[in-house]
Formats: structure tokens, sequence, C-alpha cells
């Protein structure tokens, strides 16, 4: 069964947050971290896993991350406080 994931890529400051979808987080992690590229992510350095949740469905991720986007800073800031209090890397490596 194919799993797909919404997660959270912060900054080592926790000042810019970047939201994704994919279906192989640890690969998609490595990318953020390793790829040059003019993105977002290597803009502003979110190269931490903070938070992400689990789907079997594309179409439910992408829903998911949709209404998450859409949400204000201190919503999102709460939703990973929630499981993440001290926002600290979930994949460290």
């Amino acid at each position: 069964m194919e799993k797909y994931y919404v997660y959270f890529m912060a900054s080592n400051n926790n000042t810019a947050l970047y939201v994704g979808v994919t279906n192989d987080l640890e690969r998609r992690v490595r990318e953020h971290r390793t790829y040059d590229l003019k993105s977002f992510t290597s803009r502003y350095k979110c190269h931490k896993l903070v938070y992400y949740e689990e789907y079997s469905s594309i179409e439910e991720a992408i829903s998911r991350e949709k209404q998450i986007k859409s949400w204000k800073r201190v919503r999102k800031e709460r939703l990973i406080g929630s499981v993440n209090p001290r926002w600290g890397d979930l994949l460290e490596g």
C-alpha cells in the first residue's frame, strides 16, 4: 500500500516554514537538505523536518496540504507544537 505524507520543514531558528507533500518522506527531506536549487527551502534554509502526517491516498494528502497552507502561521505553529513541542528535527542525519 502506497503512503503519502504532508510535512513541514523549518529553518534552524524556526522563522521560515515550508509545507509539502510527497510519497517518500526520507528521500524528499534529503533532497531539501542537499539540492542546491533556487527553491524556497534552499533560500530560507528550511532543512529541519518538524512535522508530518501520513495518508493512504494522494488526493487526501493534497487536500490536507492545501488546507494547512491556507492557515495563518499561529495555527501551523500550534499543530507542530502539539506533536513536537521543541521543534526538534524528526529525521536527523
